[in-house]
């Protein structure tokens, strides 16, 4: 038996973190094939077997399109996950109102994009599959300078009820995940770029906005996306799950102070 799942932004962080988690779901007799969507060829330079590149833009329905054809060839189409995101923010009163609606369509049209594609393959095939659209802590508490990023992951996650709701009795279940702050690549060369005493000054930051006391692990949200893709959340559907070590629930966001959104992190 041969199974198959799509994840966009798959060759960093996150993303990488969900497919290498995937690569190891499939039980006795289960071979399972990752299909990884990525801009940056490099990005999936470490992928080996059972990973299945496609290099391009997740937004562009083409390229989705092509990652939808490769998983179906190899193996049942099972889930599909929109990790893919755009990092850029902007403020109504320094950008135009054309910038910030193009940043918030960056965001949103990766998760549209790729939710169309697995609604029409899972139909066309008649069988059920599972969706989860990576979101953030953000989209319900945002943070300086955050506007576009945290409108968009707010309407993503409006995104996936309606999804829920019109396909579920077509046996289509979609939920998100909504990460706090992660030590991805990009986390670490941010600390990096600080030095020993600005690192440390923003990690003890986190350990303050996240009661658990420090930032999640990529692997650690992948945990729950491979949770929400699997059998044991067949009942699960139309929610978004915070993982994010009680930061949402704590609400110490740095909300209305005024400070460098570049030392406000994901």
């Amino acid at each position: 038996m041969s199974v198959s799942y799509v994840v966009t932004g798959g060759g960093r962080g996150i993303g990488r973190a969900v497919v290498e988690r995937l690569l190891r779901s499939g039980g006795p007799g289960v071979k399972v094939s990752v299909v990884a969507v990525e801009r940056d060829a490099e990005a999936l330079a470490w992928a080996g077997g059972g990973v299945v590149p496609v290099v391009g833009d997740a937004s562009d329905e083409a390229v989705v399109e092509r990652a939808a054809d490769l998983a179906q060839e190899a193996g049942a189409l099972a889930g599909w996950v929109n990790n893919a995101a755009v990092f850029r923010d902007a403020s109504v009163h320094t950008s135009s109102t054309a910038e910030i609606r193009a940043l918030i369509a960056a965001n949103l049209d990766l998760a549209v994009t790729g939710c169309a594609v697995a609604v029409r393959r899972f139909l066309a095939a008649g069988t059920a599959g599972a969706i989860v659209n990576v979101t953030s802590h953000q989209a319900r508490r945002a943070v300086p300078g955050s506007l576009p990023y945290s409108t968009a992951k707010a309407a993503i996650e409006g995104l996936t009820r309606a999804l829920a709701v019109e396909y579920g009795k077509r046996g289509i279940r979609v939920n998100a995940v909504a990460p706090g702050s992660v030590a991805t690549e990009r986390y670490e060369e941010f600390l990096a770029s600080l030095g020993p005493e600005g690192a440390a000054g923003i990690e003890e930051e986190m350990a303050r906005l996240h009661p658990l006391g420090r930032v999640a692990s990529p692997a650690e949200i992948a945990a729950a996306v491979a949770y929400l893709l699997g059998e044991d959340s067949g009942f699960v559907s139309g929610v978004t799950l915070p993982v994010d070590g009680g930061r949402s629930v704590l609400g110490l966001d740095p909300e209305g102070q005024d400070r460098d959104p570049a030392t406000v992190w994901e």
